[in-house]
C-alpha cells in the first residue's frame, strides 16, 4: 500500500461517496468532543447550530486552521505515516438587531485524498499487472446564516449554503513485462454545485441561580446535489509520455447525488461563565445516498455520540490563567463505510483551551484530538490520528449607535 498526502493526508476511506466529511464544528467545539448543537459561549462562534448565532452580541471574525498526523496500517503489516493541513474555516458574524444575528463564511465540506497500488498475477502467464487507484479534490461550502431570538430563551436559525467543487478519480493499469510497459489511464472528473440547507432550534431556560439548561437540535434536509461528470482514458508509455490524447468514454452533463438527511441533538447543563457539560447525538442514513447516475451505493447508516466539558476558573479575575476556558471531550462514531459487511468505529478524545489576546474578548484557541478509526481485522484499514486545531477570534462592537450627551 502506497500513498501521497494532500489536504488532511491520505485516507483510503475518502474514496467512497463524496469523500471525508469535515463537519461543521469550529476549533472551540472540537476541544469538547464536537459538542455544539445545544451550547454556545457568547464570546466564540458556533457553526454547528444556526439558532445559537444570536447569542453572539459582538461582531466576530474567526479563522480556523486544522492539521492532522496519521498512521495507516492494514492486516498485511504494511503501514504509512503522513501529515496534512488545511484551512478549516473563515467566518464573520454580526448582530443586525437585538433579536437577529447574521453571518457569512467559507469552509471545506469534504475532501478526497487517496492513492493505493495493487499487484495481481496474470492467469496463465509469468507476468504481473499493476493497478494504481488515486483520487483528489473535494467540495467547499459558502455559508449565509441567520439566528433569531423568539423569546428570551428560545432561538431559531437557518443556514443556506452553496456547495461547489471537483473530484477526480483515476485508475491506472499496467502489464509489467519490462522496458516497454504501457499504462492505460482512466480518469473521471466530477463537478458538483448546488444549495443545501440547515435548520436549527435551541432552548435555554434558567433552572437555578446562575444555572441554565441548554437543549438544541438541527436538521439538514435530504438534498439532491447537482453535478456532471466526464470519463476519459489515454495511453502512456514507460517514460510518462502520452501515446494517445485523452479520449472521452462517457459524458454525463446532468445528474444529481442524494445527500441524506442529517439529525443532531444535544443537552448541556451550564453555570453561567463558569462551567458547561453535556452530551450530543447525531444520525445520518447514508444508506439513502445515491451516486450521480442514481444508483445506490454500499454506504450504511451512521451515528455518533459525544460528551464534552468547558470550565473557566474565574471570568472576573486579574490573573491571566483564571480567564482561560479549558475543555475536554470524547466522541464515538459508527462510520458509514462497509468493509466485509462491518462498519468501522471512530473513537477519539480531545482537549482544548482559549488564550485571551489583547482585550479579553479576543482569543487564540487550540484543540488537540487523538483517536483511531477501524482495525486491522476484517480487511479494514486502521487509522491512528492526531489533530491539532488553531483558531483566532477577533471580537469588536461594530454597527453600534453611540449617543452624544
Amino acid at each position: 500500500m502506497s500513498a501521497q498526502a494532500q489536504g488532511l493526508g491520505n485516507s483510503p476511506y475518502s474514496s467512497l461517496g463524496i469523500g471525508e466529511i469535515y463537519g461543521s464544528n469550529n476549533i472551540t467545539n472540537m476541544g469538547m468532543g464536537g459538542l455544539g448543537t445545544a451550547y454556545a459561549n457568547g464570546f466564540f462562534l458556533n457553526s454547528a447550530n444556526p439558532a445559537l448565532l444570536v447569542r453572539n452580541r459582538y461582531t466576530i471574525f474567526e479563522v480556523g486552521l486544522l492539521g492532522q498526523s496519521k498512521r495507516i496500517s492494514d492486516n498485511r503489516g504494511q503501514s504509512q505515516q503522513d501529515f496534512g493541513a488545511n484551512l478549516s474555516y473563515l467566518t464573520l458574524t454580526f448582530p443586525v438587531t437585538r433579536y437577529w444575528s447574521a453571518g457569512i463564511g467559507l469552509r471545506p465540506y469534504s475532501y478526497v485524498d487517496y492513492q493505493t497500488t495493487q499487484y495481481q498475477k496474470v492467469p496463465g502467464t509469468i507476468y504481473e499487472s499493476e493497478y494504481v487507484y488515486r483520487g483528489r479534490g473535494g467540495l467547499n461550502k459558502a455559508v449565509f446564516t441567520n439566528g433569531f431570538s423568539i423569546t428570551r430563551n428560545f432561538f431559531v436559525g437557518i443556514e443556506a449554503a452553496f456547495l461547489f467543487g471537483n473530484i477526480t478519480n483515476d485508475s491506472d493499469s499496467r502489464l509489467l513485462i519490462g522496458g516497454d510497459d504501457i499504462t492505460v489511464k482512466r480518469s473521471t472528473l466530477t463537478s458538483y454545485s448546488d444549495v443545501v440547507w440547515r435548520l436549527g432550534a435551541a432552548w435555554r431556560p434558567k433552572i437555578g441561580k446562575d444555572w441554565f439548561l441548554n437543549i438544541g437540535g438541527t436538521i439538514d434536509p435530504m438534498t439532491r446535489l447537482g453535478g456532471k461528470s466526464l470519463d476519459t482514458y489515454q495511453q502512456i508509455d514507460a517514460t510518462g509520455a502520452q501515446i494517445s490524447t485523452p479520449d472521452t468514454v462517457s459524458s454525463q452533463s446532468k445528474g444529481s447525488i442524494t445527500l441524506p438527511t442529517q439529525l443532531k441533538g444535544g443537552i448541556v447543563l451550564e453555570k453561567s461563565q463558569k462551567l458547561a457539560f453535556g452530551i450530543e447525538f447525531g444520525y445520518q442514513p447514508w444508506s439513502k445516498y445515491k451516486s450521480l447516475d442514481g444508483s445506490p451505493t454500499n454506504l450504511k447508516d451512521s451515528y455518533s455520540v459525544g460528551a464534552g466539558l468547558e470550565f473557566t476558573p474565574k471570568t472576573r479575575s486579574l490573573r491571566y490563567f483564571d480567564l482561560i476556558p479549558y475543555r475536554l471531550g470524547f466522541n464515538y462514531a459508527k462510520l458509514p463505510y462497509a468493509i466485509n459487511g462491518k462498519q468501522p468505529d471512530d473513537v477519539s478524545a480531545s482537549l482544548g483551551f482559549s488564550l485571551p489576546v489583547g482585550q479579553f474578548v479576543n482569543s487564540m484557541t487550540i484543540s488537540l484530538t487523538g483517536g483511531q478509526r477501524g482495525t486491522v481485522v476484517d480487511n479494514q484499514i486502521k487509522e491512528r490520528y492526531f489533530k491539532i486545531g488553531l483558531g483566532l477570534s477577533l471580537n469588536q462592537q461594530w454597527f453600534q449607535r453611540y449617543k452624544v450627551d
